[in-house]
């Protein structure tokens, strides 16, 4: 018996589209993953034009290419892993077919740790989408006590293309951040983020098996006690931007881990995700607003 189709997703190529093979399209400008593209071959579940077409036939602008996924194709974990939050309260910022970015608020977890936890983020998009055939697919996550913009997949295909764009740079995140004393100028940091010796949960420069990190920082504004940052993340180590700030003498103001003396709420917030749409690669800009309590803060010790 032949499997149902879980996901059909269909794109036209675009008029200055330049011909190359089919497996070109899906490989090398559509970013798709071996595995995916030998499903798709071996069960004919491509199509140009509405017809199979092996993967050396050419594709030409403005073709109809229909790509068909049961569900076995992929590794990523089921959607249904997510119990749906039965009246979800979630900020979309940005939304189409594959993906949706919205503006996590500080103290929500990214996703549950064990099966059956409810109250993430993963819940409550899984919750916004309940009805569709569409489903809720990490992509990647924020710290609890970081707000802002993030990515979450509706279907599993494009979540290897999405990680792709992400370890290239080619998806830019931003963010802002108050840290403690006066940090002026731009720069870059290149310094190398492992686990921390003194305790694995957490990280440190030069830690344990460190992985290159690297941060960009601009400064907004400074006062002697604090500093308005922008960072863009050129890398995405586990708590690199909190590691890299506190590494600088310039911990973020409220984190309880790398500012441990600080006794104030966390001021790290991802103000924009700079997209690349999967197929099309159209860049959007999508910016998540400041939280109130964070433009207040920035009133507070006039850095706005």
């Amino acid at each position: 018996m032949t499997a149902a189709i879980r996901w059909h997703l269909t794109e036209t190529l675009s008029a200055d589209q330049k011909a190359c093979s089919l497996r070109d399209l899906l490989h090398r400008q559509w970013l798709l993953p071996d595995r995916l593209i030998h499903y798709l071959r071996r069960r004919r579940h491509v199509l140009v034009n509405g017809q199979y077409q092996t993967m050396n036939v050419p594709v030409h602008a403005s073709d109809r290419v229909d790509m068909l996924f049961n569900g076995d194709e992929v590794r990523t974990p089921a959607a249904n892993q997510y119990r749906p939050t039965a009246a979800p309260h979630l900020a979309v910022l940005f939304e189409n077919r594959d993906l949706l970015v919205v503006n996590k608020p500080r103290g929500q977890k990214s996703h549950p740790n064990i099966a059956g936890e409810t109250g993430t983020v993963m819940n409550d998009v899984a919750g916004y989408l309940a009805g569709s055939n569409d489903g809720a697919y990490m992509v990647h996550r924020l710290d609890l006590q970081t707000s802002g913009a993030m990515i979450v997949a509706k279907n599993p295909i494009v979540v290897p293309v999405l990680n792709r764009l992400i370890a290239d740079g080619q998806i830019h995140r931003e963010y802002a951040a108050v840290v403690e004393g006066r940090l002026e100028g731009d720069g870059c940091w290149d310094w190398p983020i492992g686990r921390d010796p003194q305790d694995p949960r957490w990280r440190a420069v030069n830690g344990l098996h460190a992985q290159p990190a690297r941060t960009y920082y601009r400064n907004l504004a400074a006062g002697d006690q604090r500093s308005l940052v922008h960072l863009r993340l050129a890398t995405g180590r586990t708590h690199q931007l909190r590691v890299h700030l506190a590494h600088s003498g310039h911990p973020i103001v409220g984190d309880p881990i790398y500012n441990r003396d600080s006794d104030e709420q966390m001021l790290l917030h991802g103000t924009c995700q700079r997209l690349v749409l999967p197929f099309t690669f159209q860049k959007r800009k999508i910016v998540a607003p400041l939280p109130t309590y964070f433009e207040e803060y920035l009133l507070k010790y006039k850095l706005r």
